[in-house]
């Protein structure tokens, strides 16, 4: 029996691969997964296309999962992986929901919450970012590219 490492990067990849979905439905390829004590409790992917909704972002689908798995809407003890940087909306939404803590791929130069003053995120959320930054941003560079 193969014994798995739940490894930041083992979680990110589980990310990459909902990501992965998303593109094979021509979204744009973000995937998140949340995970609770080395569990994944939920996983989603973006699907504003499919849903014709703005707010169907992977991050706020994965929020919402993770919530009714756990029969409670604070996500305190909790980690969100996610391929790129969340947006102000889903960081609001990770706020409230004081996600203990928050691991993202690729920076999102253009709309990711690090670029708010003051921050947006709860005090307490500790965040790790670029794990495995370059296959996350290539994912989603190529999909850009592809659309132009």
């Amino acid at each position: 029996m193969t014994k798995i490492n739940f490894s930041d990067e083992y979680f990110m990849r589980q990310a990459l691969n909902e990501a992965k979905i998303a593109l094979q439905k021509d979204e744009i390829p973000v995937g998140a997964v949340v995970v609770c004590n080395k569990q994944i409790i939920s996983k989603a992917h973006n699907l504003t296309e499919t849903l014709n909704d703005v707010t169907a972002h992977a991050e706020m689908l994965a929020i919402t999962a993770a919530a009714e798995f756990l029969g409670g809407k604070y996500l305190n003890e909790c980690t969100l992986y996610v391929t790129l940087e969340p947006c102000s909306m889903c960081a609001g939404a990770l706020a409230w929901s004081q996600i203990g803590k928050i691991a993202f791929g690729a920076k999102d130069e253009k709309r990711g919450f690090s670029k708010h003053t003051p921050p947006i995120l709860h005090p307490k959320t500790q965040i790790i970012h670029t794990i495995l930054e370059d296959e996350c941003s290539e994912l989603i560079k190529n999909f850009f590219k592809s659309k132009r």
